[in-house]
């Protein structure tokens, strides 16, 4: 049965007349449905829609748009967010936006809706499209990553009709919807080196984000912060930073990675995390799955003290030049 909130929302829409409010009210009863798996009623909902302020469509009509699903792609989630190394801050944020969409009907009882922009920032490898991802999980919704080859176009307003289509057939699903490298179409449009042509993309990007209903979360994850539009940033009611990982942390991670996998890296947690320095969690996984792919090659006599320590040494040879050239050219 539909909820009964939205069931009235369609009643007060059409005794006053309010299409706005009928067409979020009905892109919102679609996304349940398509989440209890009643794939014909939510297409014959859909029907009635409006998609691009275009006059209704009919049934097939509708079915051929949604079937074009070049734009994203569907990513089925298998991290949590416990098995994810995260700043406590950024954890207990999330835990908490999970919360509310799981008791959502608890704020709409009380006139509110559950937070669903959420802007990730730092550097890369540190673990912006694995919380995504995580997001995806804990709600229980795929995960549509943006495809920017299928909605960047090279003609005078592609780009804007493309964003709009993708906008169009994701708002009556329940989804994580994640812009990776946000700054590509979401770049500051006071930059006197950018056309009027991203200009209005971004403001067209705009205007799609801030209609787009609470059960479609979006995640943007940006390398250059700085680069995004100041009104891009005030569109995201929750904003987190992934910066390089602690020491702590790159320790609370190598822990994980032997509980995960079985493997002892037979040395101090602590010493490795040292050795290795300041690595993103990317680095750090691939020194960890060197380790694990050499030990594999190595048996049954391999020696796993012996082959990190080896892995060590490669690895200080590894990043030693960038170093050396750092201070050769300060020098």
């Amino acid at each position: 049965m539909a909820r009964a909130d939205l069931l009235l929302d369609i009643v007060k829409a059409g005794a006053e007349g309010n299409q706005e409010l009928f067409r979020k009210t009905l892109e919102a009863l679609i996304a349940e449905e398509r989440a209890k798996q009643h794939k014909v009623l939510a297409d014959q909902l859909a029907a009635h829609l409006r998609l691009n302020e275009s006059p209704v469509r009919p049934l097939r009509a509708l079915q051929e748009v949604n079937s074009d699903r070049s734009a994203f792609a569907e990513v089925r989630p298998r991290r949590s967010l416990a098995s994810l190394v995260l700043p406590a801050v950024v954890r207990e944020v999330c835990a908490e936006l999970v919360e509310e969409h799981h008791r959502a009907d608890l704020l709409r009882a009380h006139g509110l809706e559950p937070r669903h922009r959420v802007l990730l920032s730092g550097p890369p490898g540190n673990g912006k499209t694995s919380l995504a991802e995580a997001l995806a999980f804990e709600l229980a919704v795929p995960l549509y990553v943006v495809r920017y080859e299928s909605i960047i176009g090279s003609y005078l307003g592609e780009t804007a009709v493309r964003l709009a289509k993708l906008f169009a057939q994701v708002r009556s699903e329940r989804c994580v919807l994640f812009f990776d490298e946000f700054d590509v179409v979401g770049k500051e449009r006071g930059d006197v080196h950018e056309t009027g042509e991203i200009k209005r993309v971004v403001s067209s990007l705009l205007l799609q984000v801030d209609q787009l209903p609470s059960h479609v979360v979006v995640v943007a994850a940006t390398n250059h912060s700085e680069l995004l539009d100041r009104a891009a940033w005030r569109r995201f009611q929750v904003r987190l930073s992934l910066p390089i990982p602690t020491k702590e942390q790159r320790v609370e991670w190598l822990k994980q990675f032997e509980n995960r996998t079985g493997l002892s890296l037979g040395h101090s947690h602590a010493n490795l995390a040292k050795t290795l320095g300041a690595i993103s969690f990317a680095e750090l996984e691939l020194f960890a799955l060197d380790v694990q792919r050499r030990f594999v090659l190595a048996l049954p006599e391999g020696n796993i003290r012996t082959i990190v320590a080896r892995r060590l040494k490669q690895w200080t040879a590894r990043v030693k030049p960038k170093t050396e050239s750092k201070r050769n050219r300060n020098g």
